[in-house]
């Protein structure tokens, strides 16, 4: 089992995660959201501590405890004073390493689980999301939602929870990562004497890249905006084009000073909410753009976002907005890593993804050296209108916009 840290000096917290390589890409269609529902049973309680105590140990003592899935990964972790840092441990390697998995919790938690996925369907931002990874990706597990659907979350049973967890959570797929006031050495120890039995391996499933579904894809609600999502291939995590693809997408839609933003809301008034996001995963990834506008405007929203992402295939950033937006995505990265939180996730993924550290200079020279050519050609590559997709969500229909190949 890998355990890394990372000494912040002058910072009163900690912040301790244990990252398992496993996500809702790894699942079965049958058992679709049973990692997510694995996250919500580790805290109801073990042995020695109930769901109760397992909160208050911590909040006890002024810290925070979580947990997230995602894609390709899961992360139980602890935020606390520096001097708190073995007790958090010792609470996060207990529900870990011995949660009961009760039939009683499994009851309980699929209702809450069940409501997270209403609560979702109810908010348009977040469902449009969702609803345009499953038409773009459809049939692949990086299609499905994290969360799972109703239907498969009603028909996951204690077994395939137990069956899930024997075969997963095994050494080689766990890391346990620290950040803020911490020795690594006597960090090391801590670990060695709380997960010196966990023992077994688990080869992660080879990697199985989605085709790309084009399309206008279409869910009619009675709702007073079009929520839409315009998305096109991107970057994986892993591709050394990756900080080139921050550049594009900073540029087209990532914030107040961006393309999209100015050309849409500020300029005419069409939008309140617009912005533009990149989605890499391992092997593979897609870019996306948001924004939500009244039924008479989605037309005309579509086609000034596809006009953008057309002008910067063809004739790349102008020489200023490219170091601006340089400027600006080396300012966010110390800004980013102002918490001991942020900088956990930060090395874990960096160990996930690439088995070392990438420092901060190593980034932000990569950035640096992007140049006015690499921006055009990485455009030309990922803004390709043959693999355009498109999804509305709201009071929509057949023919409000049309798919472009220029």
């Amino acid at each position: 089992m890998r355990v890394v840290t990372e000494s912040v000096r002058d910072v009163a917290s900690a912040t301790v995660g244990i990252w398992v390589e496993n996500g809702s890409r790894y699942e079965s269609q049958r058992l679709n959201g049973i990692s997510h529902f694995i996250e919500h049973l580790l805290f109801k309680g073990t042995s020695t501590r109930s769901a109760r105590r397992v909160a208050e140990e911590i909040e006890c003592l002024g810290g925070t405890i979580n947990a997230f899935t995602d894609k390709e990964s899961t992360c139980y972790h602890a935020r606390v004073l520096a001097e708190h840092l073995e007790a958090s441990l010792d609470v996060l390697g207990d529900i870990f390493l011995n949660s009961l998995f009760r039939d009683d919790d499994l009851s309980l938690e699929r209702e809450v689980i069940l409501q997270e996925i209403f609560d979702c369907e109810d908010s348009p931002e977040d469902f449009i999301h969702d609803y345009f990874l499953e038409k773009y990706w459809p049939g692949h597990p990086l299609g499905w939602t994290i969360t799972g659907t109703a239907e498969t979350v009603r028909s996951i049973k204690r077994e395939d929870i137990l069956e899930f967890v024997a075969e997963r959570y095994r050494p080689d797929r766990v890391l346990v990562v620290a950040a803020g006031r911490v020795d690594h050495d006597e960090f090391v120890d801590m670990c060695r004497s709380r997960f010196a039995g966990l023992g077994g391996t688990f080869a992660r499933p080879s990697d199985d890249r989605p085709d790309f579904n084009p399309g206008v894809f279409i869910s009619n609600r009675d709702l007073e905006q079009v929520h839409l999502v315009v998305g096109l291939p991107g970057v994986s995590v892993t591709d050394a084009r990756r900080e080139t693809a921050e550049i594009l997408v900073t540029a087209l839609g990532g914030g107040m000073s961006s393309r999209l933003f100015q050309s849409i809301r500020e300029e005419r008034g069409l939008a309140y909410s617009v912005y533009a996001f990149q989605s890499p995963f391992r092997d593979i990834g897609y870019t996306g753009v948001y924004a939500a506008t009244s039924r008479d405007h989605v037309a005309e929203v579509v086609d000034l976002i596809l006009d953008e992402v057309s002008v910067i295939a063809r004739h790349g950033l102008k020489a200023d907005e490219l170091e601006r937006t340089k400027g600006q995505l080396i300012g966010s990265i110390p800004l980013s890593l102002e918490s001991t939180e942020s900088r956990m996730v930060r090395i874990a993924r960096n160990q996930i993804y690439f088995d070392r550290e990438l420092p901060v200079t190593e980034v932000v020279d990569t950035i640096q050296s992007a140049s006015q050519g690499d921006v055009i050609e990485l455009a030309r590559e990922v803004f390709a209108f043959e693999r355009l997709g498109i999804a509305l969500l709201g009071d929509a229909e057949e023919g409000m916009v049309t798919l472009r190949t220029d």
